[in-house]
């Protein structure tokens, strides 16, 4: 802990737009630094969380020096090192491909954090990703690797939807700690639907480009979205006049060209999340894609964070779809915070 402000200090990986050091501020941690090397994401991040010291670069060039240095504490002192590596590389669509997926560059990302846990020796450890990173040689011995270290290892697959995050997206989470055994984290019981996320947005926000945005869709695509069945249509109940030619033949993806439901969650927010033709990303109501807001309300961000649109909405849009959703974090920060007050406290 912080001798001057009681907060645990922690340390984002690949940072992205800013979603994981977004919800370990609102458990109470004072994030120091953050690594990110993409221009964009670290352009959102810096407009977002502007107290953090970044680190627009190559994890692989990053020296534990500097980020020791820049949260104030020396090796070993540092409450939590956090990080969600990019995930392409194990995701489930790659599967088909081996020789794609083990040659993936990304895959080696995990290896840098391994590095920088030797060089800084974090209390706790939390890793994010897509629960296919279990079946990874690299992640066996990433395990290993930190048991080795004297860390005690929790590992499980969640779902967001049941920490309070308006959208299925399961995740593989690692939490490991060298200060005591760290609990499981424990699903919330909070659901909330697609209605309690957006249901109330008015169809535009003043001064908020990334709701009022508008779409350029052929008469044609327009004609197939207004035949949609509201509130969890999908197209499969297009007659055959209006179903496009790529599909008439097309086994699975049925989410493509779907609404979603106003009282259930909404699926998995990705980097194609305003595009219909990417999943069951239609307004459960209004014939057209959700907004870069809303996508982001789904991911619950707050209704105030900015994403830059300097590469247009697409970019804006991927950025989103690659965040880990606030909401979510917020609750492994909050049972870390929890387990290092623990030992704060013990006789």
């Amino acid at each position: 802990m912080n001798a001057t402000t009681k907060c645990p200090i922690a340390v984002d990986l690949f940072a992205g737009c800013g979603g994981l050091t977004q919800g370990l501020c609102d458990a109470g941690f004072l994030v120091g630094a953050a690594v990110e090397i993409d221009a964009l994401a670290s352009e959102t991040y810096a407009a977002n969380q502007p107290n953090v010291k970044l680190f627009n670069q190559d994890i692989g060039k990053i020296c534990s020096s500097e980020i020791l240095r820049a949260c104030g504490v020396a090796k070993g002192e540092l409450d939590l090192l956090a990080g969600c590596p990019p995930c392409q590389g194990f995701s489930r669509l790659r599967n088909n491909n081996r020789r794609d997926r083990m040659d993936d560059p990304r895959n080696r990302l995990i290896d840098e954090v391994l590095r920088l846990i030797e060089e800084t020796l974090p209390k706790v450890v939390m890793l994010e990703n897509v629960p296919n990173l279990s079946r990874y040689t690299r992640y066996v011995n990433f395990k290993r690797g930190l048991r080795k270290l004297g860390y005690q290892i929790s590992d499980q697959v969640l779902d967001v939807a049941d920490f309070g995050v308006p959208q299925r997206r399961r995740r593989l989470v690692v939490l490991a700690s060298r200060v005591g055994q760290i609990s499981p984290i424990v699903p919330t019981g909070v659901r909330k639907t697609v209605k309690d996320a957006i249901g109330t947005l008015p169809k535009e926000i003043v001064s908020d480009p990334l709701h009022n945005l508008g779409e350029r869709r052929s008469e044609r695509i327009r004609e197939l979205i207004r035949a949609i069945p509201k509130d969890g249509g999908s197209r499969t109940s297009l007659s055959p006049a209006l179903a496009l030619k790529c599909h008439e033949r097309h086994e699975g993806f049925y989410d493509v060209y779907g609404r979603m439901s106003w009282d259930d969650v909404a699926p998995t927010i990705t980097g194609g999340c305003i595009n219909p033709s990417k999943g069951r990303f239609l307004h459960p109501s209004e014939d057209r894609a959700i907004t870069l807001r809303e996508a982001a309300l789904l991911q619950s961000f707050p209704i105030g964070y900015s994403f830059s649109l300097r590469r247009g909405k697409y970019a804006a849009a991927e950025m989103i779809g690659n965040a880990l959703p606030p909401a979510f974090s917020r609750t492994q920060a909050e049972a870390i915070k929890a387990h290092l007050v623990d030992l704060t406290t013990r006789p």
